[in-house]
C-alpha cells in the first residue's frame, strides 16, 4: 500500500483527503491518504520521519510551504525554487519538492481564456499571490500586483522581471486598474469567513474573467459580484483540484482522473 498524505497548522478541515482517495480508487492504486498536524517547529522533523517511515508522498498547506522549499536534503523544482515554497513533496530516489500551486491556478484560469498577452489584475502578494503571479507572468501575461502593503507587492514585481512584465500597485489603485483588465484573481483569504470582496464591484466588466483562490464558499462575495456584472467567473474549488491532480501524477506517474476529484471535492465542500 502507498501512503500519502497533508502536512500544516491547522489541518483538520483540509478536503483533500477524500478527493486523493476517489483519485487511487478511480485509478486503482493501493493507497491512503491522511492528515498530519504539524507545528512549526516539528516541519524538519515530519519530512525526515517521513521519510524514514517511507511515506510515498506529501502535501504541504499552509503554513509550512515556504518552510519545506528552504530545508536542506529537499531538491526543488524549478518552480518551486522560483516560488520559494513547496505544496508537494515527493519521496523517491531523492527528497523532492514541487509547487503544483502556479499551475493549478493557471489550469482554472484556463479553463475560461488564454492567459498569454493577457492584462491580469492579482490581489494579494502572499504565497498564493506570489505563485498565481509567477505562472501568468510565465506565460505572457502583464501582470498588475495589488497589496495591502504595496511593498510587498514591489517586491514580487521585481522578481517576476526576470520572467515576464509586471507591476506594482496598492489596494486603492484597484478602481482604476480593474476596469481595462481582462483577467482579475483574488489570491487572498479576503471572502473567505467574512462577505466582502477585496474588489471594488463597481469596477467589475462584462468582459472579465474572475477567478478566486477562495473556495469555501464556492460563490464569494467576489464572485457574486463579478456574476452580477456579465463577468465569467471560475471558483477557487478548480485550482484545488488542478494542483492535486498534479501531484497525484507525479507520485504516480498515472493520469489523474480530474472529472472524478473535481467531483469528490465539490461533494466535500
Amino acid at each position: 500500500m502507498k501512503l500519502y498524505g497533508i502536512i500544516g497548522d491547522p489541518v483538520e478541515h483540509s478536503v483533500s483527503p477524500p478527493m486523493h482517495a476517489t483519485a487511487y480508487e478511480a485509478t486503482g492504486i493501493d493507497a491512503t491518504y491522511s492528515r498530519y498536524r504539524v507545528g512549526e517547529d516539528d516541519v524538519r522533523a515530519a519530512v525526515r520521519g517521513a521519510d524514514a517511515l517511507n511515506i510515498d508522498g506529501l502535501n504541504v498547506t499552509v503554513p509550512h510551504k515556504e518552510t519545506v522549499s528552504a530545508l536542506d536534503g529537499v531538491a526543488l523544482d524549478e518552480t518551486a525554487e522560483r516560488i520559494g515554497a513547496v505544496n508537494t513533496v515527493d519521496f523517491g530516489d531523492e527528497v523532492r519538492g514541487y509547487n503544483t500551486d502556479a499551475s493549478g491556478a493557471l489550469r482554472a484560469i484556463e479553463r475560461e481564456t488564454d492567459v498569454a498577452g493577457k492584462d491580469v489584475v492579482v490581489v494579494g502578494a502572499g504565497g498564493a499571490g506570489r505563485a498565481v503571479s509567477f505562472a501568468l507572468a510565465e506565460e505572457g501575461a502583464a501582470v498588475r500586483i495589488a497589496n495591502r502593503t504595496f511593498g510587498r507587492a514591489e517586491t514580487v514585481a521585481d522578481e517576476l522581471c526576470g520572467f515576464g512584465e509586471a507591476t506594482p500597485h496598492s489596494l486603492d489603485e484597484l478602481g482604476d486598474v480593474v476596469p481595462d483588465a481582462d483577467i482579475v484573481v483574488n489570491a487572498t483569504t479576503v471572502g473567505m469567513e467574512e462577505d466582502v470582496s477585496p474588489v471594488p464591484a463597481d469596477a467589475l466588466r462584462s468582459h472579465h474573467v474572475v477567478f478566486d483562490v477562495v473556495y469555501t464558499p464556492l460563490e464569494t462575495r467576489l464572485l457574486h459580484d463579478a456574476d452580477d456584472a456579465g463577468a465569467t467567473t471560475v471558483d477557487g474549488a478548480w485550482m484545488l483540484v488542478y494542483q492535486g491532480a498534479e501531484a497525484f501524477e507525479i507520485w504516480t506517474g498515472r493520469d489523474a482522473p480530474v472529472e472524478d476529484m473535481n467531483d469528490a471535492l465539490r461533494e466535500e465542500i
